[in-house]
């Protein structure tokens, strides 16, 4: 009998290979997608897409959608406990496992690991370790189409965010960039692929410049992070 899973939801590219292969494994049975919002501005958490586009790509994907709603600069605290009701929640309907589109990073894989066995249940990842050039690649030949949302102003220039991803775009990164963004380059959204029921229809609107504090650093420093953000806006034409 397949494990009952939810799926850790992003919206972007990596999310979409990890629940393609996922949906493959008749070890698995996805039962909702979960994604975390920024409750101000309703949009998903980091990638900064609105929440009218995530509710059109698990409506395309015929997938139920939960989501958790966190304040603008949520605390650790505020993140841990609105995410152990959530996982209680998914435990008292049955959920045994937890499917994440992670692929590189021990120490996310480690802390999500030990708070789900904290409840009896077991994360999944099933790109895990992907050499993310050919990942990036076989995402292609897929059929899947995706969109820089967001990108690390430090090593990306603006012209990146808006840029859909093909050959060319792999071709243009930066040496020091990995081709999955995997350590936090760019965020991407998934407009289209074969997991999809038809394309999400998106229009680019304004690319804007933020800044956010820079997480560990010391308290009398005042270091920031900036990035790009690319709007999408759902296309009712």
């Amino acid at each position: 009998m397949p494990n009952k899973s939810f799926f850790n939801w992003s919206g972007g590219k990596d999310s979409a290979m990890a629940l393609h292969r996922i949906l493959q494994d008749p070890d698995y049975r996805i039962d909702s997608l979960f994604t975390s919002v920024n409750a101000k501005h309703q949009r998903i958490s980091m990638h900064g897409v609105r929440e009218e586009l995530l509710d059109l790509q698990a409506v395309n994907l015929k997938i139920p959608l939960q989501k958790i709603y966190l304040s603008e600069h949520p605390s650790m605290e505020e993140y841990n406990q609105k995410m152990e009701e959530k996982i209680l929640q998914f435990k008292n309907e049955g959920y045994s496992h937890s499917v994440f589109g992670d692929i590189f990073l021990e120490d996310l894989k480690k802390y999500r690991e030990e708070k789900l066995a904290q409840h009896g249940m077991i994360a999944a990842f099933p790109i895990w370790k992907r050499n993310t050039k050919e990942l990036l690649e076989e995402f292609l030949a897929l059929g899947f189409k995706t969109i820089l949302v967001c990108v690390d102003a430090k090593l990306l220039e603006q012209s990146f965010a808006g840029r859909i991803i093909d050959e060319q775009f792999i071709n243009d990164l930066p040496e020091n960039v990995d081709p999955c963004g995997e350590n936090g380059e760019f965020h991407t959204f998934v407009f289209d692929g074969p997991i999809f029921e038809k394309p999400i229809p998106i229009q680019k609107g304004e690319v804007v410049y933020r800044e956010y504090p820079a997480p560990n650093t010391d308290s009398n420093e005042s270091k920031k992070m900036g990035f790009w953000f690319c709007d999408l806006i759902p296309n009712v034409n």
